[in-house]
């Protein structure tokens, strides 16, 4: 059985030890993804994020699910899309990275992401899409938790390149 699976739908309905917003720097919520998290989860979450002052491109912080099906949620800062001579892959590499590292840490067995910087942020999906397969498999390959990586897309296009991405790198996911 796979460690990475694919699913179509909307990340807020998972029932998972963690999903990962796609978030802006303040964490206080905002379009797409991030918006549709929070509003999933009530205000206790924008309170907690309050807390946190923020967070920076590349890098991760995680709070409550609230009242979400998820326990937590892992905020995480993907660049914005600049023609790619801004580190723009190299950041949003540890953006997969420093999620995984807080799941591994927090000993959450299964988390789900979001096809990060590939909205409003302008990041090139099937790029975008490479860099999280590939940092996400060699994650797995080197840790035993998370057990179980979920890839969530919201549009069928998205989960179509996914799919096609993720068979190309000798990773069948797993139906959900």
């Amino acid at each position: 059985m796979s460690r990475i699976q694919l699913h179509q739908g909307d990340i807020t309905k998972l029932n998972v030890d963690a999903i990962v917003n796609a978030a802006n720097s303040s964490l206080l919520g905002g379009g797409g993804v991030d918006g549709a998290i929070h509003r999933a989860a009530g205000p206790q979450l924008a309170l907690e994020c309050l807390k946190l002052a923020g967070c920076k491109t590349g890098q991760a912080k995680i709070t409550a699910g609230y009242k979400l099906p998820a326990r937590h949620v892992i905020h995480t800062v993907g660049p914005y899309w600049s023609g790619g001579n801004r580190h723009e892959d190299e950041l949003l590499a540890s953006c997969y990275q420093h999620s995984l590292e807080l799941a591994e840490k927090h000993g959450l067995k299964t988390i789900a992401f979001p096809a990060i910087s590939t909205g409003i942020y302008r990041f090139p999906l099937e790029r975008a899409t490479q860099i999280a397969i590939a940092t996400v498999k060699t994650f797995l390959e080197e840790h035993s938790i998370p057990e179980q990586v979920t890839f969530v897309c919201f549009s069928a296009h998205d989960f179509q390149v996914y799919q096609r991405l993720l068979q190309e790198a000798g990773n069948l996911p797993d139906p959900i």
